[in-house]
């Protein structure tokens, strides 16, 4: 069993309008944008951050906003589900503020249920978390801390179970067709698995998760990780530098492409910390196409 992954790093979907998407993290939720980048693979796409106020291991959600591209379906084979930890006592609040009512978790936690602007699906779930919120909009009685869990729809749950087992998660409870995976001392170190047989395989579009991404603090300890994956038989790619970030890449037994990205260097590693995410921030590689990219890129504010 590993012990270098301390819970998730950070999930990424699909949109269909970037500005939307800006509108609905750092307005209606009130994190903050972290990074204002670019797709490595399809620059003319917006890469979008959102977290708290460092965009920390565990509070980064992040977009890749195609404009108008296809919702997607729901189905097995995806995370169906991203959950953000919410203070104790501020499901209310949140009921009031998204337009919806306290209903709770798979294992009776009181929650809020909500959705992004295509359709994505979040649960808003109170629990201790002493993380630092991000407080411009909301304040910290009520702000968001990152992230509690994922909830992965699945047709068989045990080969994800199996694998999340190597990475360090132990199975912590259960009920019905949930099981609870959790890292233990991890941040954001949950993982619920949904067993969803009948279900039919979901087809990837807007408001579909892309990855996951689980957190090791150095690059140091995600070569071991990749070794390990590797001799357990799983299909890892290289490191790959993201600027923000190392990664590496596998599909799981499920279909759901999982990262492993370092803690290291951060998102302030070409922003001063006050002004994160306000310019926009090109790899190297597309740095030639910066005025057409500024022309061509939707204003966010």
């Amino acid at each position: 069993m590993l012990t270098q992954i301390n819970g998730l790093h950070h999930v990424t979907s699909i949109g269909s309008d970037a500005c939307a998407v800006d509108r609905f993290w750092t307005g209606t939720l009130g994190l903050r944008r972290v990074k204002k980048t670019v797709n490595f693979d399809a620059p003319d796409v917006y890469h979008l951050y959102y977290g708290d106020e460092l965009g920390r291991p565990g509070s980064a959600m992040t977009y890749f906003p195609f404009p108008g591209a296809a919702r997607g379906s729901r189905g097995t084979g995806e995370v169906g589900e991203v959950r953000l930890s919410i203070p104790r006592g501020a499901a209310g609040f949140w009921a009031e503020r998204l337009g919806g009512e306290v209903a709770a978790d798979p294992f009776g936690t009181p929650a809020v249920r909500t959705q992004g602007p295509d359709g994505d699906a979040f649960l808003l779930v109170e629990a201790e978390d002493d993380r630092p919120p991000h407080t411009a909009t909301v304040g910290a009685e009520h702000a968001i801390r990152g992230f509690h869990s994922v909830a992965m729809t699945l047709a068989e749950t045990g080969p994800t179970a199996d694998l999340l087992r190597l990475m360090g998660f132990e199975e912590t409870a259960s009920e019905g067709a949930v099981t609870r995976m959790a890292r233990p001392g991890g941040r954001a170190g949950l993982v619920d698995l949904v067993e969803s047989p009948g279900a039919p395989r979901a087809r990837q579009g807007a408001g579909s998760v892309h990855h996951v991404a689980f957190s090791v603090e150095t690059r140091a300890r995600q070569l071991e990780v990749r070794e390990a994956l590797a001799e357990a038989g799983h299909d890892v790619t290289q490191v790959i530098d993201r600027d923000y970030f190392w990664a590496i890449y596998f599909r799981s037994p499920g279909g759901i492409l999982f990262e492993v990205a370092t803690d290291e260097p951060g998102f302030d590693r070409d922003e001063d910390r006050a002004h994160l995410g306000e310019a926009l921030r090109l790899p190297a590689q597309h740095a030639h196409l910066r005025d057409r990219l500024e022309k061509h890129l939707a204003p966010l504010d």
